[in-house]
């Protein structure tokens, strides 16, 4: 009885051993051998790059490498310049904007000024309510129509003025090409020679650019008189 327990037990135990053909619990057949991630990571690598001494160069080779430093340094140079071109361009395109928006208006100042101009000229046409008779009844009218006048003639500088505009006074003033427009020469001893003797036209300017010179008329030295020069 006990042999037969025995056989039992070695039958069951050879039946799960490893290999075995029967059984559910059977071990798979070895497969091929999987490479290692440790073998794996010596093949990524690259080999070492080992110094070149020069002596082991030929002079076409060194020759190369020459050319090739020249036009690296070619072209960092060109990359410096390019840098710097667009800086400045950055800087310009910044300028132009902010003077963009300064003398936006300067096209409708420019259109205005001779509104302001006939104004004026209507004032000085006026007579002086001060040199009439200020009783009469058309007097007071005129009187009246340039009180309207200077009004809407100061209203419309304030205007002016406050979109930047601002009056060349070229009286007495030294002649300036850059504001001033020489219409005419005087002689005389009153003014010195090459100050401006009368204003004909006012000037303009939208801050600091020029919208319409000033048309003047500059002094002259006067001629010497013959008994001044005899």
């Amino acid at each position: 009885m006990k042999q037969a327990d025995a056989k039992t037990e070695v039958s069951s135990a050879g039946a799960n051993a490893p290999g075995s053909g029967t059984g559910s619990d059977a071990a798979p057949a070895p497969t091929a051998c999987a490479t290692s991630p440790e073998t794996q990571n010596q093949a990524a690598t690259p080999e070492p790059v080992l110094p070149v001494s020069p002596s082991t160069l030929t002079e076409e080779q060194l020759e190369e490498l020459k050319q090739r430093a020249a036009k690296a340094d070619e072209y960092w140079d060109k990359l410096l310049r390019t840098a710097a071109d667009f800086d400045n361009y950055k800087k310009r395109v910044a300028r132009e904007r902010q003077e963009t928006l300064q003398f936006a208006n300067a096209a409708l100042l420019q259109k205005l000024l001779p509104v302001l101009d006939n104004l004026e000229m209507a004032l000085a046409a006026c007579p002086d309510a001060r040199t009439v008779d200020a009783q009469s009844g058309p007097q007071r009218n005129l009187n009246a129509l340039q009180s309207g006048v200077a009004m809407i003639q100061q209203q419309l500088r304030s205007v002016l003025a406050e979109a930047g505009l601002e009056e060349i006074d070229a009286s007495a003033q030294p002649f300036d090409p850059r504001w001033h427009e020489a219409v005419a020469e005087e002689e005389t001893a009153a003014v010195p020679e090459g100050h401006v003797v009368r204003q004909v036209r006012k000037g303009y300017r939208l801050r600091d650019r020029l919208l319409r010179p000033a048309a003047v008329v500059v002094a002259k030295k006067p001629a010497p008189t013959s008994s001044q020069t005899s």
